[in-house]
């Protein structure tokens, strides 16, 4: 009879057996480690109502606690329930879920879209349905883990190059083996809010027969036309061998991740995205929540550029240099990045504005190379002159006590 259970400890041993209760001890040795580098994580509990201004999060356009964003959640828990309660493939779909796809999609100008549990999972399934063993994906050094992580599982041939660098792309292209290739990078970069090329990235991908995937998780109502992203600024919505992916996680204030291109291409996931089929579907409180945030943004087109006019300042109490565009001017985004070098000053600042009721990101590596520790802030577009003032205060002040300024 197969025995159910390990054999007591007490045995003996065969040849190339170890002892009990070894197999982790690495780990103990690795955190210690990882504490002295200063690269250590722990969040931290945030309490209700707490007096923090927030710029940390990703809420770029401060709707996640707007009225209208909440009744939107509320009333689709009270339609729907709390869950979606399995796979859409499984239980079926929340007609509150087709319609934010209809939705997002006609907003950005695509044919089709399809909703994921997040972004994460967009962009994971996504690549892998798209590219396979016998392919080839060219990818950026400024690429999200998202998309890193979709171009190892898809088991495709990678090639890495340097950040917005579109004659790499071409060259890339062109030395292929692969019948199929398919271009990765986001439009903008979420570590320093710089812009992707996404022009000439596209025309590189259409002259060699490559598809071009275009993440715009950063980009969804901070730039374009009424917050339409940056492939809606370089003309390119709906284009062909274009797909795009998004988040309701940031400007839309709720979770979620969106893919978009031609119904041919939702077809295609449904069937073939892992991520989507074999995933719980995104709960009705977030779907209600991201519709409603897309027609609060539909309403007013201008709250990016509120969001801008904060970025802006914000640039200039602290004189941070923005990231420049092809003619020298500079670019915005709701990211402002302040690189300190060293992790643990990165901590000791971050602590320090915390301590005085600013939140900020503090990104160490892996997050960004060595040597590049840095404080990220996120604008939003719901914060006044005044918050926005005393904020860069406070950050100026814990930057004066780490040796910084």
């Amino acid at each position: 009879m197969t025995a159910l259970h390990p054999a007591p400890a007490s045995m003996p041993r065969t040849p190339g057996e170890h002892a009990a209760g070894t197999a982790l001890a690495w780990l103990s040795d690795d955190q210690r480690a990882t504490v002295e580098a200063g690269l250590h994580r722990e969040p931290f509990v945030r309490a209700a109502g707490a007096e923090l201004v927030n710029l940390a999060s990703n809420d770029y356009l401060g709707l996640s606690t707007n009225p209208a964003v909440l009744a939107g959640a509320h009333d689709a828990v009270a339609q729907w329930g709390a869950g979606a309660t399995a796979s859409r493939l499984v239980a079926g779909t929340t007609r509150a879920h087709v319609d934010f796809e209809s939705e997002i999609a006609a907003f950005l100008g695509f044919p089709a879209a399809l909703l994921f549990s997040s972004g994460y999972l967009a962009n994971v399934g996504a690549i892998t349905a798209l590219a396979g063993r016998s392919d080839l994906i060219v990818s950026d050094t400024g690429t999200h883990a998202s998309l890193i992580d979709g171009c190892r599982l898809s088991r495709a041939r990678v090639v890495v190059v340097e950040r917005g660098d579109h004659r790499a792309v071409r060259a890339a292209l062109a030395d292929r083996a692969e019948r199929r290739a398919l271009v990765v990078t986001d439009s903008i970069y979420s570590v320093d809010g710089a812009a992707a090329p996404v022009r000439e990235l596209y025309d590189a991908a259409r002259a060699h027969a490559a598809a071009l995937l275009v993440d715009e998780a950063h980009a969804l109502g901070v730039r374009g036309p009424g917050g339409r992203g940056v492939v809606a600024d370089a003309g390119l919505s709906g284009a062909p061998d274009l797909v795009v992916t998004a988040v309701a996680s940031k400007s839309l204030g709720a979770q979620g991740g969106i893919v978009l291109g031609p119904t041919v291409l939702r077809d295609h996931l449904i069937d073939r995205a892992r991520t989507f089929i074999f995933d719980t579907g995104l709960n009705p409180a977030a779907v209600g929540a991201a519709r409603a945030a897309l027609g609060v943004l539909r309403a007013d087109p201008q709250i990016p550029e509120r969001l801008r006019h904060n970025v802006l300042r914000m640039a200039h109490r602290l004189g941070v240099d923005l990231p420049t565009g092809p003619d020298g001017s500079p670019e915005t985004s709701a990211v402002l990045s302040v690189i300190l070098g060293d992790p643990q000053r990165a901590v000791a600042a971050a602590a320090a504005c915390r301590a005085r009721g600013v939140l900020v990101g503090c990104f160490r590596p892996p997050s960004v190379p060595a040597g590049t520790s840095r404080l990220r802030l996120t604008m939003r577009a719901d914060l006044d002159a005044a918050t926005v003032d005393r904020a860069a205060d406070v950050v100026g002040a814990a930057l004066g006590e780490v040796g910084a300024r």
